[in-house]
C-alpha cells in the first residue's frame, strides 16, 4: 500500500511538472521597453563641494521646490537570439531636463549594438559636444547569484550582485524565461534576460516596463556608425582628457559615461 502511495506521489509531481513546462512561454526573440529613472535630489547633492556651494546650495534648493524628485527617460531594446540593439528614445526638452540634458547621469547617450555569437559590442556613445563609436568585445561582469526574486514586466526574475568599473555596485534582476543572455546599457552575461539594474550609490535604475514577444526585423539590427571611431582603452583617455578640462564637477560624470 505505502509503495502504491509513493508511487502515486510521484506520478503527480511529474504531471505537474510537465504542465508547468506546457504552459511556461520561452521566447528568444522580441522587444523590451525600459525606464531609467535618476534620483535628481542625491545627484545634485554630490554636486555641491566647498568651492561651489554658495550658489550650488541656491540651484539645490530652488531645484527640490520646483522639480519632481525623479527624472525618467526611455529606451527600446529589440533583440533576437544572436544580436540585441539598445536605443534612446529621444527626450522632449522640458522645465524638468533643460538645465541636465548632457548630464550622463539623467540622461542616455548611448547606443549600443551587440553581436552575441562573435562577442562584439559596437557603442555609439555621446560625450558633451562629442559622438565617439566604440568597438570592443562584450563587457566581462563577474555576476553573484542570490534566492531573491522579483516579478518585472510580468516575468519572475532572479537577483544577482556584482561590481563593474571597480566600484561601482550593480544590483540586477534576469529571467530565463528570454533566452538571451542581454539587458539594458551595457549589462548582460546572466542567464537569461536582464529586465531590472540597480546601481545604489548613483542613485539610478533601469527597469523594464513592457516586454513583447514578436518576430523583429533582421535588417533593423544595425551597428550605429556616426562618430569618431575608438576602442575603450582610447575613450578612457579621452574621457579624462575631457573631464580634466571640466573641472571637478565633471568628475561625477566620468562613471555615467563609462556604463
Amino acid at each position: 500500500m505505502k509503495i502504491r502511495v509513493i508511487l502515486l506521489f510521484v506520478f503527480f509531481v511529474f504531471a505537474e511538472c510537465g504542465l508547468y513546462a506546457q504552459h511556461a512561454r520561452f521566447i528568444s526573440e522580441g522587444s523590451i521597453e525600459f525606464e531609467k529613472k535618476t534620483n535628481m535630489f542625491a545627484q545634485l547633492k554630490k554636486n555641491i563641494t566647498e568651492e561651489n556651494e554658495v550658489y550650488m546650495s541656491k540651484i539645490y534648493d530652488q531645484y527640490v521646490k520646483t522639480q519632481p524628485q525623479f527624472r525618467t527617460v526611455k529606451s527600446t531594446l529589440l533583440f533576437t537570439k544572436d544580436k540585441s540593439l539598445y536605443t534612446p528614445i529621444p527626450v522632449t526638452v522640458t522645465s524638468q531636463n533643460s538645465a541636465f540634458g548632457d548630464d550622463p547621469n539623467s540622461s542616455q547617450p548611448n547606443t549600443i549594438f551587440t553581436d552575441f555569437l562573435s562577442g562584439l559590442s559596437i557603442m555609439q556613445k555621446k560625450v558633451f559636444e562629442e559622438t565617439f563609436v566604440v568597438k570592443d568585445s562584450i563587457r566581462k561582469i563577474t555576476w553573484k547569484m542570490t534566492d531573491e526574486i522579483r516579478e518585472i514586466a510580468g516575468y519572475q526574475c532572479r537577483r544577482a550582485n556584482a561590481v563593474m568599473l571597480d566600484s561601482i555596485y550593480v544590483v540586477a534582476f534576469y529571467t530565463d524565461e528570454i533566452l538571451v543572455s542581454g539587458g539594458p546599457e551595457s549589462f548582460s552575461g546572466l542567464p537569461g534576460m536582464i529586465l531590472g539594474v540597480a546601481l545604489p550609490h548613483e542613485n539610478m535604475t533601469w527597469f523594464a516596463t513592457l516586454v513583447s514577444d514578436k518576430t523583429i526585423d533582421k535588417t533593423v539590427l544595425k551597428a550605429p556608425v556616426k562618430g569618431k571611431p575608438v576602442n575603450t582603452k582610447i575613450l578612457n583617455e579621452k574621457l579624462n582628457d575631457i573631464i580634466e578640462r571640466w573641472g571637478p564637477q565633471a568628475k561625477n560624470m566620468l562613471k555615467a559615461f563609462l556604463l
